[in-house]
């Protein structure tokens, strides 16, 4: 029976080994560039395309567009429609199967992987509520900076944490979740500004927030956003909402459809050409009014 059962955990052994052979499929170039100090003009999507491995779908088909350098940018569109994979491709932790992303006219697959993602800070709707300490959880967003209190509670402050730390007993210092003794477990809406924080660890270039806030209310929400607004003046930012109210505040809207770029404008031109932005943007208006 021991023999039996040996035999039977080799199995899974065998597994773990495979798992750590596993190498990344996406790396830096021998003669790589660095990501520029101060972004010029921007992103650009040239035909871009993108297909999952072992899928016939298209996630994302024949996409071109430019984001401005310093714009702020909502993507919208039903579930299924792309915007996910469209962040993903945009930090690099996908690669098109079609077309090229070029950054300031220098294709990203040039630039050094590590510098790329250090200018780039992303939160994505299904984020992970670490039972670690609240300081530790927020800074893992930039862990080299574990030590450096000013910049967590700084990046709090900018998430509104600071208003759920202030709430705990140890403050920074208090272990979230239930796993270990003297945890304590948060709300939804709470464990999004511990992690909506992580975003603000890192001095980026380039903010990507691809639905952090679904758990909080709509005026939570709203608040968060304006915050966001004020805080990201002068640089790019890239955000993802089923709330119009709060992807109104972008410059322009990009509205994708299976995939591929249906509309594009701000968010009075689009509801002025009266498309499937404006039936959707009315529809639910008409939602909270009835």
């Amino acid at each position: 029976g021991r023999f039996s059962r040996i035999a039977e955990g080799a199995l899974y052994l065998q597994d773990l080994f495979d798992f750590f052979e596993i190498q990344p499929t996406i790396t830096s170039s021998p003669d790589s560039l660095p990501f520029p100090r101060k972004l010029q003009t921007g992103f650009t999507f040239e035909n871009v395309s993108f297909k999952y491995p072992n899928s016939e779908r298209w996630a994302i088909r024949n996409l071109s567009f430019h984001l401005q350098s310093g714009e702020k940018l909502a993507l919208v569109g039903e579930n299924g429609a792309g915007k996910t994979t469209l962040v993903k491709l945009l930090a690099r932790l996908y690669e098109p199967t079609e077309g090229r992303i070029l950054i300031d006219g220098v294709d990203i697959r040039d630039y050094d992987l590590q510098s790329l993602r250090d200018n780039i800070g992303i939160i994505f709707q299904d984020y992970i509520r670490f039972q670690m300490k609240a300081g530790e959880n927020i800074a893992i967003g930039n862990i080299e900076e574990l030590a450096n209190m000013p910049m967590i509670e700084a990046a709090a402050a900018k998430s509104l944490a600071d208003t759920v730390v202030e709430e705990l007993p140890e403050r920074y210092e208090q272990v979230l979740g239930k796993r270990f003794e003297k945890g304590v477990d948060l709300s939804g809406g709470q464990w999004q500004k511990i992690a909506l924080a992580r975003a603000y660890m890192r001095d980026a270039q380039l903010l990507i927030l691809d639905e952090p806030t679904a758990a909080l209310e709509a005026r939570a929400e709203h608040e968060v956003f304006l915050r966001f607004s004020d805080l990201m003046q002068g640089k790019t930012a890239v955000l993802i909402s089923h709330r119009f109210s709060t992807v109104r505040m972008a410059d322009r809207i990009l509205f994708l459809e299976n995939g591929r770029l249906l509309e594009l404008g701000s968010h009075e031109s689009l509801v002025a050409k009266a498309g499937k932005y404006a039936e959707l943007f009315h529809l639910q208006a008409r939602g909270y009014v009835d």
